[in-house]
Parts: C-alpha cells; sequence; structure tokens
C-alpha cells in the first residue's frame, strides 16, 4: 500500500476548485437506496481535469469536500485498483480511467453516434440530411438534421413514410435478402403520390435491383413535387444494411446529376464516418435498437 501523510501541505491551493452551494445543493437526494460511498469516489474521479492533472491529497479533500482522511482512503483505493497512480506526494489519474467512459461509449445509439456527422454534412451542402431504419414497409426516422422546409410535410423523428417511394426506403428494402424482399413487396400497396412515383411493383423491383448494384437510391420528385433525394446504406458490423442517411434537396436547386455528381460522395464518407464511429464505440445495437414511437 502506498504510504500518504494525512498532513502534508497543498501545493498551489490557491487554484483548487471549491463546490459551490448550486452544487452541493444539486446532490441527489439520499435515501436507503443511495450508495454515498460510491458518490464521494465519484466525486474524487471528477476532481482531476485538463487543469488539475495533478493534485496533492488536500487539493483533492478540499475540491471534494471531503475530509482528509476520507479522501486519503479513497485516493488509495483508486490506486490500489489501478485508476490513480502516486508519485511524490501527487495523484494522477492512470488510463484505466477509460474504462469508465468506454462504457458510455458503447451504450451510444446510432443516432447520437450520427448526429455530429449528419449536422457537419448539412453544414457542407446545406441542405437537410436524415437517417431512417426499415419498418416492415415503411421508413421510420431516428435521426435528422434539418435546414430549410422544403416538404409540405413535417419531417421529425418517428415520422413513418411508405419505404417504396422513398430513397431511404428504397436502399433498405435493396438490403434484405430476396425472399425477405418478397413477402414485404406482396404487402406493399403501391399508391401513386405523384405524376413521377412509380407505378407498379415490376418496376418497383427493377428500380431495387439497380439500388444494388450501384450501392445507392436517388428519387425525383415521387415523394412530393419539387423533392429530389438520395440516400446511401449504413451497414451493420455483419455488412448488412442496417439504416439508411439520406440528403433532401429541392428541385429548384439541385438536378439529379447535380445530386450524384456533387452529393452523393459527400453521403457516402458520412457513411463511413458514422460506420467507422459505430465500430470504434463497439456499437452492436445499430440493427436492432428501439424504433421511436410514432
Amino acid at each position: 500500500m502506498v504510504g500518504v501523510s494525512g498532513g502534508g501541505r497543498a501545493a498551489n491551493s490557491g487554484n483548487v476548485r471549491i463546490p459551490n452551494e448550486r452544487a452541493m445543493a444539486d446532490k441527489p437526494a439520499q435515501n436507503s437506496d443511495f450508495v454515498q460511498s460510491l458518490e464521494r469516489g465519484l466525486a474524487v474521479i471528477r476532481a482531476f481535469d485538463a487543469e488539475h492533472r495533478e493534485l496533492a491529497l488536500s487539493e483533492v479533500a478540499r475540491s471534494t469536500g471531503l475530509t482528509r482522511a476520507a479522501a486519503r482512503r479513497f485516493l488509495l483505493t483508486l490506486v490500489k485498483l489501478g485508476y490513480v497512480n502516486f508519485s511524490q506526494g501527487r495523484f494522477s489519474l492512470r488510463p484505466r480511467v477509460l474504462e469508465l467512459g468506454y462504457a458510455y461509449l458503447s451504450s451510444l445509439s446510432l443516432p447520437e453516434v450520427a448526429l455530429p456527422h449528419m449536422e457537419s454534412l448539412v453544414a457542407k451542402v446545406n441542405e437537410s440530411c436524415s437517417i431512417s431504419v426499415l419498418d416492415d414497409t415503411d421508413v421510420i426516422y431516428v435521426a435528422r438534421v434539418p435546414t430549410r422546409r422544403i416538404m409540405s410535410i413535417t419531417l421529425a423523428v418517428g415520422t413513418r413514410l411508405p419505404a417504396f417511394v422513398t430513397s431511404m426506403g428504397r436502399v433498405l428494402l435493396a438490403g434484405l435478402p430476396d425472399d425477405e424482399l418478397e413477402e414485404r413487396l406482396s404487402r406493399i400497396q403501391i399508391t401513386p403520390l405523384t405524376s413521377r412515383t412509380v407505378t407498379d411493383k415490376d418496376a418497383l423491383r427493377t428500380t431495387l435491383a439497380a439500388v444494388r448494384r450501384q450501392g445507392y437510391a436517388a428519387t425525383d420528385q415521387e415523394l412530393e413535387e419539387g423533392l429530389r433525394s438520395l440516400a446511401v446504406p449504413l451497414r451493420g458490423p455483419s455488412g448488412s444494411v442496417t439504416a439508411a442517411l439520406n440528403v433532401s434537396v429541392h428541385a429548384s436547386r439541385a438536378t439529379m446529376a447535380v445530386l450524384r455528381r456533387d452529393f452523393l460522395p459527400l453521403a457516402l464518407r458520412t457513411a463511413a464516418a458514422i460506420e467507422e464511429d459505430l465500430r470504434g464505440t463497439g456499437d452492436r445495437r445499430s440493427s436492432s435498437f428501439a424504433l421511436p414511437q410514432p
């Protein structure tokens, strides 16, 4: 066990943070289910940050509001567990504390991981971006970063749209195994929404086959007049399509050729970055996270 004197002098004590009254008031209400020792142990870890990489015992005590004896016990326990280092009278965090943060990262869902990348894409193209998953014969929006309002319908997380007529829906349908795709197609009711909407299931099958070959889907005013959209797949750890990401534009701002030339490469890079982050966080729920309720 590391020896620490309970009477050492604090270094740089003038820079040590002292809990304010509001922080104290925000403490969880204590009841029979509240483990105060866990709260105090976490407070000791939080005493360290970018501006306080090394702290003396007395500094930790002042920062956390603990007695020197209590702070000493928590610090030495963390030293023994490998979360804290002790050298020349100073304590500092060890890399093992990253395990605690990794637990949070591993719990992130696809929308939480994807949103920063979607925001970056929207900033580049100044158009709306969405992610959806397939729910039976519909797509359901699970993440969205809008810019301008280009549709008469309101799109938000939880919105459902027919899969057959949307670019994301076609990416998701095309990603199904053949038997599953045919089963879904047998239940899809094709109702033209505009004069450009695909008119029958044979034409839809041909379109979906093209989506499989090219790796993306593009729709030209099939869901609503004036709306063009391009979607790319998001793949899970097994390589199967688990979600789709799209960029939507008004027809007056981009032709289909521009959509493919300028927007497709950016959408593909965004999808690849999201997939990389999901692998990095160990997320395995991107294919099965809970769907928002409509």
